[in-house]
C-alpha cells in the first residue's frame, strides 16, 4: 500500500488510530483508499496517478502522503459514534482540499510526475467533431 504505519505516526498515535479506525484492516484499507481517488479526483488532469500511488519509500512525495492520511483519518473519524475528534480531523481535511484545489487551479506546482501524452490521446473528457455535411442534390 501506499500509505504505512509510520506515516499515521506522524498525525496520530498508535492508540488513537486503533480507535478511530475501530481496530480494523479493512476499514483502515478502505479509508486509505478513498482519499487516494479523492486526492486523484483532483490531481489526474495533470499528474500520472498511478506513478504517484504507485511509488514506495521516499519516492513518495510526502505532502501527498500527509495528505492521504489526513483525508483517511477524516473518513474514519466521520464513522465513529459521536464522532469523537472531529474538530482537529475537519480542519486537516480542509487545509487538504484547500491545497489540492490550488494544485487543481495550477496556483500550487508540486513535484509530482505529470502524465504522460506522448500517445496523442486526448486528455480532456470532450471531444468536438461535427456531423457529416448535408447535400441536397436533386
Amino acid at each position: 500500500m501506499f500509505v504505512t504505519d509510520d506515516d499515521y505516526s506522524v498525525v496520530v498515535g498508535d492508540d488513537a488510530l486503533k480507535v478511530i479506525s475501530r481496530a480494523s484492516v479493512e476499514n483502515r484499507a478502505n479509508a486509505e483508499l478513498e482519499a487516494m481517488e479523492e486526492i486523484s479526483g483532483y490531481l489526474r488532469p495533470v499528474y500520472d496517478c498511478a506513478a504517484i500511488f504507485g511509488s514506495e519509500g521516499d519516492g513518495r512525495n510526502r505532502l501527498i502522503v500527509m495528505y492521504t492520511v489526513d483525508i483517511a483519518l477524516y473518513h474514519m473519524v466521520a464513522s465513529l459514534p459521536q464522532k469523537m475528534g472531529i474538530e482537529i480531523r475537519k480542519e486537516r481535511y480542509e487545509r487538504a482540499i484547500k491545497w489540492l484545489e490550488g494544485v487543481q487551479s495550477g496556483k500550487i506546482v508540486p513535484d509530482l510526475p505529470v502524465v504522460d501524452d506522448s500517445d496523442n490521446s486526448p486528455t480532456n473528457t470532450i471531444i468536438y467533431h461535427s456531423e457529416r455535411k448535408l447535400r441536397h442534390n436533386w
